[in-house]
């Protein structure tokens, strides 16, 4: 069964992973790239421009599908070395979240709506995927 999943990391860091056809949540844990599985879905949200600070963006900036592998460890230097996924990012503009926060089940009603978006990673329905895929531009067949 395909799962659907919202990663959240800044736009720098996602821009990094579509340019190396990866993914990276939570400061690179593992537990969360593990939860993924092969055909899954996974889009970025992007609050801002840089992990620690920059301007704000609210919105999703990229979407891709979990590609065949299993996770694995990439060395970064200085002692980091995070979990990977290889993903099939998809051509897509970025859609700011707010035009969306009434049509989407984790906003609907929720006066405090960014908290969901601290978690790091939280899966989604079909139809919040449906909605927000579609503000993306992106047409699945």
């Amino acid at each position: 069964m395909t799962r659907y999943w919202v990663g959240v990391v800044s736009r720098e860091h996602v821009k990094t992973g579509e340019a190396g056809g990866f993914c990276q949540l939570c400061h690179g844990k593992d537990a969360p790239v593990r939860r993924m599985c092969p055909g899954d879905w996974l889009i970025y949200y992007s609050p801002r421009e840089k992990m620690r600070g920059g301007e704000p963006v609210q919105a999703f900036t990229a979407i891709g599908q979990i590609k065949p592998g299993v996770p694995y460890t990439h060395s970064m230097g200085n002692d980091f070395t995070p979990t990977r996924r290889d993903v099939n990012y998809h051509p897509a503009v970025e859609a700011p979240i707010r035009p969306m926060l009434d049509d989407l089940s984790f906003t609907k009603n929720q006066k405090s709506w960014g908290m969901i978006l601290r978690r790091g990673i939280f899966e989604i329905s079909a139809g919040d995927f449906q909605i927000i895929s579609t503000e993306m531009g992106l047409l699945l067949t």
